[in-house]
């Protein structure tokens, strides 16, 4: 009996006692490949000395101090560190537990930003559809998960939603990837003339998205053309790295690939690697200098904002990536796992995209590949494909609802930068046992 309240009642999830590497080990002895980092966070794997060990100096010297008396050493070196590493203007760092923390800091940083400047009429955000950004409620307003939302839609802000980056349904035929960027984009700048002017306080979007739609990429040139409509209109720009963010995708920000700097970025997961619980939002020169010219302060704060055992711990994972080269691990390792998914499902009849980035991979699975038909929503095939995943020692992310929120069916893959290549030929085999033990369980 447990007292816990698992996130599904009825089900008790195995307990894991142990972790080394890209492996983890339950209270069985059983032992499963980390094949999603969790929810991509575990970028450097289970019990890497060299983080262990900086968390264990630190607890020692100083566990806990409110930063409404004072800063800590490891924090204002994580945020040397940050700043240093951000695409420039983005000098400034706020510190939160994680990344819903992150979106709902970045959102009343924004709109404090217009306060400031003498624009309080602004109060309005735009997103995308089948995006996700944390399950507090601003975080759930502003994203696009219905399955999420619906329960709480009560409760929610009035946020407005257009459509996501989604090549592999939305993409016309006879439309370029630079065409259907530039389309996306321009209705965006409708959505923004038809809220008014000086109405609306920023876009907020995945750079890569996440585990609601899996790991769709943006087309060429979209996020450049999405900047120029922000700044058309007064808008800032928040680009949610949660997940994509930190190394996931091959470089340490999701954006530089994008050729785009947003106003604030937020950041979790892969910043502490699960070693500690940390998020972040980097904030743009312009931002901290009008709330420091105006009320003096940022109107917002949580108990363990800026946690010095927290940013030890995170200081250490960057500087591991850093010192050891993981950003080129990431890509090379990225290249070689797109290879062998795309080898593996070139002609698998349930597997209609394989999307994504770096070691951040999706596939999306269909009942009909020559007419993109999903498997009916009642019979669960994500659920499924996590059993049998879990069944042969792997772990990876399937989710419901891709296509609208309610059909369709992918399985997010996103292995730690350590991975070699013995580990994505397993995780590919097994894999494809699992998706092929689901789809026969339908049968």
């Amino acid at each position: 009996m447990t007292h816990i309240i698992h996130r599904h009642l009825r089900v008790t999830p195995p307990v894991a006692v142990s972790g080394h590497g890209v492996i983890l080990t339950d209270a069985s002895g059983r032992q499963y490949i980390d094949a999603c980092g969790g929810a991509a966070v575990s970028c450097l794997g289970h019990g890497h000395p060299d983080v262990s060990a900086a968390m264990h100096a630190q607890i020692d010297r100083l566990a806990y101090a409110h930063t409404s008396f004072f800063t800590s050493e490891p924090a204002e070196a994580l945020a040397d560190q940050l700043a240093r590493t951000a695409p420039p203007g983005l000098e400034h760092v706020y510190f939160v537990s994680g990344g819903s923390e992150a979106i709902e800091a970045a959102l009343k940083m924004a709109r404090q930003y217009f306060v400031e400047i003498g624009e309080p009429e602004r109060g309005m955000f735009i997103a995308r559809r089948q995006s996700y950004h944390g399950n507090t409620l601003g975080a759930l307003a502003v994203g696009g998960n219905e399955p999420r939302r619906r329960l709480y839609q009560p409760l929610l802000i009035d946020v407005k939603h257009v459509s996501p980056c989604y090549a592999y349904r939305d993409q016309r035929h006879d439309e370029t990837p630079e065409g259907y960027g530039a389309r996306l984009a321009a209705e965006l700048d409708a959505m923004m003339h038809a809220c008014g002017p000086k109405r609306v306080i920023a876009f907020v979007a995945e750079t890569v998205g996440g585990a609601t739609q899996g790991a769709t990429t943006p087309p060429p040139g979209y996020f450049r053309a999405v900047r120029e409509v922000c700044d058309r209109h007064g808008v800032l720009l928040i680009l949610d790295e949660v997940m994509c963010g930190m190394g996931r995708t091959g470089t340490l920000h999701a954006c530089e690939q994008e050729g785009v700097i947003p106003d604030l970025m937020t950041i979790a997961k892969g910043l502490g690697g699960g070693y500690q619980p940390i998020g972040a939002v980097l904030a743009h020169q312009k931002v901290v200098a009008a709330m420091s010219a105006g009320s003096g302060f940022f109107q917002h704060g949580h108990t363990y904002l800026g946690h010095p055992v927290a940013c030890a711990a995170a200081l250490a994972v960057q500087q591991v990536i850093e010192r050891d080269g993981l950003l080129a691990n990431v890509r090379e390792r990225g290249e070689s796992f797109e290879a062998r998914l795309r080898a593996r499902f070139a002609d698998h009849p349930h597997v209609g995209d394989i999307r994504g980035r770096g070691l951040f991979w999706a596939v999306e699975l269909v009942k009909d590949r020559a007419h993109k038909s999903p498997f009916d929503a009642a019979h669960g095939l994500y659920a499924r494909v996590k059993r049998e995943c879990m069944a042969r020692g792997l772990m990876t992310y399937p989710m419901p609802g891709t296509i609208d929120g309610r059909s369709g069916d992918h399985v997010l893959l996103a292995p730690p930068f350590i991975v070699e290549e013995p580990h994505l030929e397993m995780i590919v085999d097994r894999l494809a046992a699992a998706i092929d033990a689901a789809v026969a369980s339908l049968e």
